[in-house]
């Protein structure tokens, strides 16, 4: 009997570090990955998943893990992000960023850097963070943002999150730019959001790039139109040993 050249391969198994491009989905990178894995001879069902969502509006670091490495996603999300948050001091939005249209807040006017620190630093530790309106918690068995966008005042319960690391970058009024490192689960739009409320009233995440998560950094990442239209194995990169070591049994 002849084999189809597929099962003389070994399984697939492997990791992109992906810039991922503004205003597409972090599912539609892996869509695009498996589609040219598929052209290379992977089999139709190849899995493709990611270590972590960006939202479309953002850019940066998206890690994508194709075939066996695909359990590996929690290990991926678990290790601390790294941001560049651009936040609109002068405004808010319905959705905390730009997928609103901002309403101006009257009278804000540039903090000082002092003050600013000294707001950022209230936000550093283990805080309780109410995440967006416009977000994919699940209030009562359905995504928020679908009864936001019904017009439904939705108010997410506060949940724990860690931040460990808040420094000014820049501020060219209205914009003040953060650096931010965090763990898992944090909202960005939120932080800018709660941040701009004490500072000036105002808060909108106008930009925001994931410059890290874990040990992969943007320096590791390439553009999705930078990959090969026809990939295989040899363009992945191999799994890191400390992820690809069994984990002890009390950390499962």
């Amino acid at each position: 009997m002849t084999q189809h050249p597929q099962q003389d391969q070994p399984p697939l198994s492997g990791i992109l570090v992906i810039d991922k491009p503004y205003a597409m989905t972090s599912m539609t990178v892996c869509s695009s990955v498996r589609a040219r894995l598929r052209r290379g001879g992977a089999p139709k069902r190849v899995k493709v998943g990611h270590g972590g969502t960006l939202d479309p509006l953002a850019t940066g670091v998206l890690v994508v893990l194709v075939g066996k490495a695909t359990p590996l996603c929690n290990a991926i999300m678990e290790g601390q992000k790294e941001y560049l948050a651009g936040i609109d001091l002068s405004a808010t939005s319905p959705t905390d960023d730009l997928e609103s249209e901002p309403v101006p807040v009257p009278g804000a006017a540039p903090p000082n850097t002092d003050t600013i620190n000294e707001v950022c630093a209230r936000f550093i530790g283990t805080i309780q963070q109410r995440p967006p309106a416009h977000s994919a918690v699940k209030i009562g068995g359905e995504r928020s943002y679908a009864r936001a966008r019904r017009g439904e005042t939705i108010e997410p319960e506060p949940r724990p999150v860690r931040i460990d690391a808040i420094d000014i970058v820049s501020l060219d009024w209205p914009v003040l730019t953060l650096r931010v490192v965090s763990g898992k689960g944090v909202y960005i739009r939120s932080l800018a959001r709660d941040v701009g409320r004490e500072l000036t009233g105002g808060g909108v995440l106008v930009s925001l790039r994931r410059t890290r998560v874990g040990a992969f950094d943007e320096s590791m990442a390439v553009g999705l139109d930078d990959l090969p239209r026809v990939m295989t194995s040899d363009d992945l990169l191999p799994v890191p040993a400390h992820l690809a070591r069994p984990r002890p049994a009390d950390d499962r």
